[in-house]
């Protein structure tokens, strides 16, 4: 199958540090290609990808400080997407609703995964008015705001499942919080759940601008503590040591998270997750298993004390059963099939050439 991929072009596919939509881009781009399909990359020309890379802006937004409105190179992508759109037989963006009103024309077939939060007020019309354009979520929760946009279907997110491993040898010793600085994040509440616990809290997460005045003023004030260890960002490469040294990851998340995806990262070091009961939470962390659904600060600090109840193995066999880029390239690839039929049911085969396992047919 020929399937183009769209990412946003905020990050390079796959980001450097911090990214989290362009970072399953990537690894659904390199699954897809395991599979043996021909996947075409639109992404920002420092990606790196086995996949045909169709440079749509010399290099990410993040790394580029002479962009001022992020839309215009977006609009310039799709423009490229359009003119090359005969060349495939699925287009897959992940744009949120800006391919809709060019791509809803008939022509090859598309999807959209939308990887943000959809309960705000202005998203209804956009999906009241383009009601046939079909979509993916990545979590049931994700999708409730939203119950008669056209959706194809739930599709977890997964990471490749060699990339993070537990790492035996190293000894867990403290919590750990990841991902990004922001209000919704709630990393305050982290340093005191690691405080009431009696233990070392360590901080790897990503400061955006638009959340400075944020940290300055709410969380780095909390960072002299000393149960806390800020690290800043890390790398893909320093992630299982960072997961395997922690006893858990705290997710005390304050918003409807549409999925988490450093949730899935803990579990592949088999690092169990305590998470509060928001947005997709309750979808990723089976409670008692791979860690706990927890409702607030003192029943976190509880599940902290409940740990020794689960086993590591366990967390990472969970992980492989359900959250693994071939497990999710082989989902996707269900949803360009259906397209494809729905679009040209006599070509099925010719045109798809997958198998029952997803794996391209010679």
């Amino acid at each position: 199958m020929r399937i183009a991929q769209i990412a946003p072009l905020d990050e390079a596919v796959p980001p450097a540090l911090y990214g989290g939509t362009e970072r399953v881009v990537s690894y659904l781009t390199e699954a897809l290609i395991d599979l043996g399909h021909d996947v075409t990359l639109f992404a920002s020309g420092d990606s790196r990808t086995r996949a045909h890379l169709e440079v749509a802006w010399p290099q990410s937004l993040r790394s580029d400080p002479s962009v001022c409105d992020p839309l215009a190179p977006h609009l310039v992508m799709l423009e490229q997407v359009r003119r090359k759109a005969p060349d495939f037989d699925i287009l897959h963006f992940h744009l949120s609703y800006l391919p809709f009103p060019v791509f809803s024309q008939p022509g090859t077939p598309f999807l959209t995964t939308l990887h943000g939060r959809l309960d705000l007020p202005e998203l209804r019309p956009v999906f009241d008015v383009f009601s046939e354009a079909p979509v993916v979520s990545i979590s049931e929760s994700q999708r409730a705001p939203l119950p008669s946009a056209n959706w194809l279907d739930t599709i977890p997110h997964g990471v490749p499942a060699s990339l993070l491993t537990p790492l035996p040898h190293v000894q867990p010793t403290y919590l750990a919080f990841l991902g990004r600085i922001s209000p919704e994040k709630r990393a305050d509440l982290a340093i005191e759940i690691a405080g009431r616990a009696g233990m070392l809290l360590k901080i790897a997460a990503k400061v955006d601008k638009a959340d400075e005045a944020y940290f300055r003023s709410v969380i780095e004030p909390l960072l002299a503590q000393p149960h806390v260890d800020f690290l800043g960002e890390i790398n893909e490469a320093e992630k299982p040591a960072f997961l395997s040294g922690a006893r858990a990851l705290l997710f005390p998340i304050d918003w409807p998270e549409p999925f988490g995806l450093a949730m899935i990262e803990a579990m592949a070091c088999g690092t169990p997750v305590i998470a509060f009961n928001r947005g997709s939470t309750a979808e990723v962390v089976e409670h008692g298993v791979t860690g706990y659904i927890v409702g607030d600060v003192t029943e976190a600090v509880r599940a902290v004390a409940q740990l020794d109840g689960l086993s590591r193995s366990r967390v990472r066999d969970q992980f492989e059963n359900r959250f693994t880029s071939r497990t999710m390239a082989l989902r996707y690839l269900d949803v360009y099939t259906g397209l494809t039929v729905a679009r040209h049911p006599p070509l099925l085969r010719a045109v798809a050439g997958v198998g029952h396992d997803g794996v391209l047919e010679p």
